[in-house]
């Protein structure tokens, strides 16, 4: 299985993040586990970021799609209550924009970070998280100047500003794992059975495996701001950031 496709279904929120709307077919539909497309542009959720949100259109009815799960196929989870299209049913797949997009920014955001701290500091990263226009990041930095947090901003901006453009590929597993320091976490997350790996690459900045959206250039992303910067034991520092316009 490649990284586009899950299951039965061919990822095109991988090969295109900026599409939102699409014409599929359902391949298995219960209330029990959810439904499963031919083709589908909803991020089911990974590495942090969050599932989209969105509806299937078909026959002049709409179903809410809330979450997704991951299994033998990628499952759609509707909303409670929401009718559900039946096997064949020919459908129109939405993504919510405003929800999707700021995610991508959020997402895009995280990596200038790793990639700064990760530069200037030599950190890696142990933990994170993120929502749409906020998110958290823990590095191992046992320590820290005074002034980390606001120079860490200003660094952060200058790279967004850069406007750097944000480039992604598929490697083989022997060729991606060859590239330095391409897993940016404490602890190598990626599956021992993955033979296709994901590369998203800020050029010039960072480069990583990684299986999320993303924004074309890191302009898009808007300001990140550090909110925070706290301890989380001895040798964690745990960074809060929101993604403003």
């Amino acid at each position: 299985m490649g990284v586009s496709e899950h299951g039965r279904t061919h990822r095109l929120d991988l090969i295109d993040p900026t599409l939102r709307e699409w014409e599929c077919t359902v391949l298995h539909s219960s209330p029990e586990d959810g439904i499963v497309l031919d083709r589908s542009a909803f991020y089911p959720g990974g590495g942090g970021q969050p599932p989209d949100h969105g509806t299937l259109l078909w026959q002049g009815t709409q179903t809410r799609i809330v979450g997704t799960r991951k299994g033998d196929d990628l499952y759609l989870l509707p909303a409670e209550g929401d009718p559900l299209p039946p096997v064949g049913t020919a459908v129109t797949g939405a993504v919510e924009d405003a929800r999707r997009t700021m995610l991508m920014r959020t997402h895009s955001g995280l990596h200038v970070l790793c990639g700064v701290v990760f530069r200037d500091f030599g950190a890696l990263v142990t933990g994170g998280n993120m929502e749409p226009g906020e998110a958290r990041m823990d590095f191992n930095l046992p320590e820290v100047p005074p002034d980390f947090k606001a120079k860490l901003e200003e660094l952060v901006n200058t790279e967004v500003t850069a406007d750097r453009a944000v480039a992604v590929k598929v490697l083989p597993r022997t060729e991606a794992l060859a590239l330095p320091d391409i897993i940016r976490t404490q602890s190598n997350l990626i599956p021992a059975d993955e033979q296709e790996i994901r590369i998203v690459d800020i050029v010039g900045l960072d480069v990583q495996a990684d299986g999320g959206t993303h924004v074309a250039s890191t302009r898009a992303i808007g300001r990140v701001q550090v909110v925070k910067v706290e301890s989380k034991g001895k040798a964690n520092r745990r960074v809060r950031v929101r993604i403003a316009d």
